[in-house]
């Protein structure tokens, strides 16, 4: 089984590299997808967060308000690693579990948008970085997700900087270019994390 680590900066399209490598074949543990699931109504999560944050965070409904939540822990880095300490844990446990769901011969992609910020390189073989440059990133945040261009780049300041992210990379894609060509460079990436699963095993 080969243990991939996949992030990039909010914009980068790490989201579409990911959808790719799972149409090739990979097994996805998506931590952004299980963050969600681990804080649902009625989860010991949810209780946590309420407890450390207050019931203003919850919706009418009772489940998590993530717009709310996000203005309090995205402008406070102390209470960013509040929630921080109480999600991580249960969304490590999580993507345990998925991975020993995976065959032997297998290729797990974490799919991990905080991976350089929270020092989780050496938890995987190997690391693929999708990359663009920071304009690109604010541009599609703008354009894609209805962001004003300083809450764009609000929330690109609390990730990591594009140089640590690279720096902790052992493939690198860049998606600066083409869908066509950035399926070209996936179908390269996936034949070579492939290729190598099959060897190890």
């Amino acid at each position: 089984m080969l243990i991939v680590g996949l992030t990039g900066g909010i914009g980068a399209g790490k989201s579409e590299v990911s959808r790719l490598l799972v149409e090739h074949g990979a097994h996805l543990v998506d931590a952004d997808r299980i963050a969600r699931e681990v804080v649902e109504p009625g989860t010991p999560g949810l209780a946590a967060v309420v407890e450390a944050f207050g019931e203003s965070v919850l919706a009418a409904d009772g489940s998590l308000d993530r717009p709310k939540l996000g203005e309090i822990v995205f402008a406070d880095p102390e209470r960013r690693a509040v929630l921080n300490g109480i999600v991580h844990p249960l969304v490590g446990a999580r993507s345990a579990e998925l991975q020993r769901q995976a065959p032997e011969d297998g290729v797990v992609v974490h799919d991990v948008p905080l991976l350089a910020e929270n020092g989780l390189a050496a938890l995987y073989d190997l690391v693929i970085v999708v990359d663009v440059e920071p304009e690109t990133q604010i541009a599609r945040l703008v354009r894609s997700r209805g962001m004003s261009e300083e809450e764009a780049r609000s929330r690109m300041a609390a990730q990591a900087g594009r140089g640590e992210r690279l720096a902790v990379a052992d493939i690198v894609i860049d998606n600066e270019v083409s869908l066509d060509a950035l399926r070209e460079r996936v179908a390269e990436v996936w034949a070579g994390l492939d290729a190598r699963a099959k060897a190890d095993r």
